[in-house]
């Protein structure tokens, strides 16, 4: 393959995409939670739990945040065809794939250039959901496919295989930038250091002191403590030179083995190396299993049948660990049982969660409670020896800015005050929501001299001329009313250069998908296709799900998913 090619998954529909409403944020402060006096000079408060839709949550997000994530964890519905308490998890491939490139892309935007993406996956989409992240983060991102044992004992009533692990992808923003932390030592790592010669600096193990790689002083012959003669054996070097070989000698950093007689090997002391660089295979006995992570949600709620499979706590400390810092902030728009926040704010990083369930208010609330007042003592409380503080706002997302009224017109939701309606255009305008104390008409801003002004009013022309002549010739007002007369557009925009005008709410009517709310993964919330001619020719009246950005229901219409090397769709359907 040159570097001209290009490796590209298609998929119906995989050109639609939706036209997302940036809606804003409501804090409902009685469901707000913080802790009745601070534990500690760290304590972190402005946390969000979101409830609502995870896409237009993304999209209501990317204004405030766009470069300002350091972490994201996603465990989104892994599409294995079988239906989860909380989530409808058995979408087509195509359907599936077309909704988590739309979070992907926001995703990506929101993460900053030394962030990076974690998202948990099985065998069922893992390949095709890599291709998918390699087109949105560039392959030259990826930086692992981490091996998850989800499972610690062997399922002997599987049809083929006891599938006891699931993948982690990860991705950077990008790769240059990025920089990970290293791991915690653990006893099984520590399993291999001795100290058979009581070497006062404590436990060692040994090291091989030659290397594949040629080294241009790396032919030599060593001298052993009996006059034993070495050198590299067959197509190897040593890995260091002569001198640095005889001052690691002088300084007893050399084995020759318990006669003293053996080939030499190096001496790397366990209270010198420190932390440990993370491997790609994450065994259960580190990092937690499903039953643990079920274990950890019966204790805070008192029964087990909450969530068919919630992470367990130590894997979102290991996934926070090396991909974050102390103050990062982290998100999740697959919350579920509410882990990654719990794990976030015991481990001191800021966090914003996502949730549609009603179990974000039966469960993931009260499990914050629990560990902001420090009620909750599983999971890795006692590891990073958490005593409770701080909180987190709860925020729903607004509805629809737009509706139709009784006659069908497009009209300002009448359920907007005005204060709500102003940060709608500005969000929709590009500007920051920041109304002045001191002037009226600055409801937001795009840079120091460049304000917005929202009204429902229609103005006239003497009103128009009285808040010109207030914003002044070096500055610049983009004015949103529902009408203005006695002066044509033109006219204005000649009248007075330092003023836009524009209609409310015409000015925004194409812009979005306006009045939809659910672009969960969830097949039952899809719209319904129209019978194909093919189909009615048949007879059949059977429904085909269109799915939006995605078609094809199983018995109706293949998926079709390919790989394509150049850029071009091969048109093979998938059995």
């Amino acid at each position: 393959m040159t570097h001209k090619q290009k490796l590209e998954l298609t998929w119906i529909g995989k050109e639609k995409r939706p036209k997302l409403e940036p809606r804003i944020l409501l804090e409902d402060p009685a469901k707000s939670y913080h802790a009745r006096h601070r534990v500690s000079d760290s304590d972190l408060f402005d946390n969000r739990l979101i409830f609502g839709d995870n896409l237009l949550a993304l999209k209501a997000l990317e204004q405030e945040f766009s470069g300002k994530v350091k972490c994201v964890f996603i465990d989104p519905p892994y599409n294995t065809g079988s239906a989860f308490t909380h989530y409808d998890d058995g979408l087509e491939h195509s359907i599936w794939l077309g909704l988590m490139r739309d979070r992907l892309e926001i995703i990506r935007n929101l993460l900053s250039d030394d962030g990076s993406l974690w998202i948990t996956i099985d065998d069922n989409e893992a390949h095709y959901l890599k291709v998918v992240c390699d087109e949105v983060f560039g392959r030259a991102n990826f930086v692992a496919t981490v091996i998850w044992q989800k499972l610690h004992a062997r399922n002997n009533s599987a049809q083929h295989f006891s599938s006891d692990h699931d993948f982690v992808l990860v991705y950077a923003k990008d790769l240059s930038k990025w920089r990970r932390n290293k791991v915690d030592r653990t006893e099984a790592s520590d399993a291999d250091f001795w100290n058979p010669d009581d070497d006062p600096r404590g436990d060692w193990r040994r090291s091989d002191l030659t290397a594949a790689k040629p080294y241009a002083d790396g032919k030599y012959q060593v001298i052993g403590p009996h006059g034993d003669q070495f050198e590299p054996r067959n197509n190897r070097w040593w890995s260091l030179s002569k001198a640095s070989f005889e001052e690691l000698v002088s300084d007893n950093r050399i084995w020759w083995g318990k006669t003293g007689r053996t080939f030499p090997f190096r001496k790397r002391f366990k209270s010198e190396l420190g932390e440990l660089v993370p491997t790609t295979v994450w065994a259960h006995e580190e990092v937690g299993n499903n039953r643990e992570a079920k274990q950890e949600v019966t204790r805070i709620f008192g029964r087990d049948d909450i969530f068919s499979t919630p992470k367990p706590e130590r894997l979102l400390e290991r996934i926070l660990r090396i991909a974050s810092n102390r103050g990062d902030l982290v998100l999740d728009s697959f919350a579920g049982s509410g882990t990654t926040g719990a794990v976030a704010h015991k481990m001191g990083r800021r966090w914003i969660m996502v949730e549609l369930g009603e179990h974000c208010h039966t469960h993931v609330i009260p499990r914050l409670k629990k560990v902001i007042d420090g009620e909750d003592k599983g999971g890795i409380t006692d590891s990073v020896n958490w005593q409770g503080g701080g909180g987190f706002r709860y925020c729903r997302l607004a509805p629809s800015l737009i509706v139709n009224d009784r006659w069908g017109n497009p009209v300002i939701n009448p359920e907007y005050n005005a204060a709500q309606l102003a940060e709608a255009l500005a969000k929709l305008e590009g500007f920051s929501y920041a109304p002045s104390e001191v002037q009226w008409w600055q409801h937001g801003h795009s840079s120091e001299r460049d304000f917005i002004y929202v009204t429902t009013q229609n103005l006239s022309a003497e009103q128009l001329q009285a808040l010109s002549d207030e914003v002044g010739s070096d500055q610049s007002l983009l004015v949103c009313c529902a009408a203005f007369h006695g002066i044509t557009a033109a006219q204005a925009a000649a009248r007075w250069p330092n003023l836009t005008l524009k209609k409310i709410p015409k000015m925004v009517l194409a812009r979005c998908e306006w009045g939809h709310d659910d672009y969960s993964l969830n097949v039952a919330n899809l719209p319904l296709a129209a019978p194909s001619a093919s189909s009615a020719s048949s007879g059949s009246s059977a429904p085909v799900a269109d799915a939006g950005p995605a078609a094809g229901k199983k018995g109706a219409r293949r998926d079709k998913l390919t790989v394509d090397l150049f850029g071009d769709s091969t048109g093979e359907d998938r059995p």
